[in-house]
């Protein structure tokens, strides 16, 4: 079946259409293999040329009938970032269903909003296509309460919601499942670090197969150093520069998100240009992969912990699967769990799963690609067959 991937966001709309092998299909017979048929994005949604979402979505369906050769699309996945404490898995979308994910908004502004426009829009275009919400949080409600709590009042999480959720969850688990077939064992005795290293960047515990603690919490601000926000900070230099009339709150959020992490340490948010600015001996660019590899190699300590011994840690997303010279980094600071790099294999470019990790290495380090549109493809089918 054809399957329409949709990653809506405010100014632009990423697309991709899959093919899907039917549920219970054999994928050797037939043309259903999962590959990509096409895919794109619509941008500068809110101008002249593309005024709103529904816009942009009628400007989509008439790419897509020259693109599918007059083929016609079986369901919509869309990509959800934030689910609450409601949705625990997929679900099939339904005028309640899109009504729940527009109450979530106080919780992902930037994100469910325009996820919203793009399920309305996809409703009014083709009614009678079944439509499926992918969250990103979903697969982060298996954290016991000793994780997602802050420790704060109550009222807080009761009254508010203020708890943590996590994120990237479609990757880390279609990552956990890759990780433990490749090293033949059974998810449900699986134990794993997985860092998601892209712009936004995020590491999960897995134990028993299932995500027991992760760095992203409330936001997806919290933990890595990413491409443009900082992760943790201490509260009180927020609550600090407010009082003292430094920074607005709206002035604070934007610093936060979207002019620190790399960017704010190196100038730059991309990891190929602070890499070579560092190897052209900027200090600054050196100083912003030094922060950023510590941090991420304290989370792997602690959360190797938190698994009571991780059995691999992985590296996956843009970063994590490109970067070698990152990696090396953050493998060199993880000398006291005895893990160790094969440098000749972290340099390789690869688009399968693969061991970078030396062969006395006491636990296996993996690069292992990850897939979200795949993921997001393959839950829509198996809900709409099913």
């Amino acid at each position: 079946m054809l399957v329409l991937v949709l990653n809506s966001g405010s100014s632009s709309v990423k697309y991709q259409v899959r093919e899907v092998p039917d549920a219970g299909s054999d994928p050797a017979v037939g043309t259903a293999t999962g590959e990509v048929v096409t895919s794109g994005l619509i941008e500068r949604i809110g101008e002249a040329e593309v005024p709103d979402h529904q816009h942009a979505l009628d400007l989509l369906t008439h790419r897509l009938d020259d693109e599918l050769g007059g083929r016609t699309l079986d369901a919509v996945g869309h990509r959800v970032v934030h689910g609450g404490e409601r949705f625990s898995g997929p679900v099939v979308i339904t005028n309640e269903i899109t009504r729940a994910i527009e109450r979530l908004a106080p919780l992902a502004p930037l994100h469910n909003p325009a996820a919203v426009l793009g399920i309305r829009a996809i409703t009014h275009s083709l009614p009678d296509l079944p439509q499926v919400a992918v969250f990103d949080t979903a697969f982060h409600r298996t954290l016991p309460e000793h994780a997602w709590r802050y420790a704060l009042p109550d009222s807080l999480y009761s009254e508010h919601g203020v708890r943590r959720y996590g994120f990237h969850g479609t990757s880390h688990d279609l990552v956990t499942g890759a990780a433990a077939a490749f090293l033949g064992i059974e998810r449900s005795s699986f134990a794993a670090v997985i860092a998601h290293l892209g712009n936004g960047a995020s590491v999960t515990a897995i134990k028993g197969g299932v995500s027991v603690d992760t760095s992203m919490g409330y936001t997806p601000l919290e933990g890595l150093v990413m491409g443009t926000r900082s992760g943790d900070v201490d509260p009180s230099v927020i609550t600090q520069l407010i009082e003292r009339d430094i920074h607005t709150a709206e002035e604070m959020d934007r610093l936060l998100n979207k002019e620190s992490g790399l960017k704010g340490l190196a100038g730059r948010s991309d990891m190929r240009a602070v890499t070579e600015a560092a190897e052209g001996g900027d200090r600054y660019a050196e100083l912003a992969l030094d922060v950023a590899s510590y941090r991420l190699a304290k989370y792997v300590g602690a959360y190797h912990v938190a698994v009571g011994g991780t059995q691999v840690v992985v590296f996956t997303a843009g970063i994590g699967e490109n970067a070698a010279g990152f990696r090396a980094r953050v493998v060199g600071r993880l000398g006291a769990l005895g893990i160790t790099l094969d440098d000749a294999a972290n340099a390789e470019r690869s688009t399968v799963a693969r061991r970078i990790s030396g062969e006395d290495s006491a636990i296996p380090v993996l690069v292992v690609p990850t897939d979200e549109e795949r993921a997001i493809a393959e839950a829509t089918a198996a809900l709409v067959t099913g």
